[in-house]
């Protein structure tokens, strides 16, 4: 039983991030089964961190 769960994190974001991090070659020729575990936290990472710099000021206050 597949169950297809929705990304929360946008594929252009993906892309983005991982140009950013330089494995957008090994994620265009391999898909995710190619990155490195530690690439693809280092997306994760990067991606809260963007998040985080998002956030309206007043709810970091709170």
């Amino acid at each position: 039983m597949s169950r297809r769960r929705n990304s929360i994190m946008s594929n252009q974001l993906k892309e983005q991030i991982a140009q950013e991090l330089g494995f957008a070659g090994t994620l265009h020729q391999e898909g995710f089964g190619g990155v490195s575990s530690r690439d693809c936290g280092n997306m994760v990472k990067r991606a809260i961190e963007l998040a985080e710099r998002n956030l309206p000021k007043n709810n970091m206050t709170q």
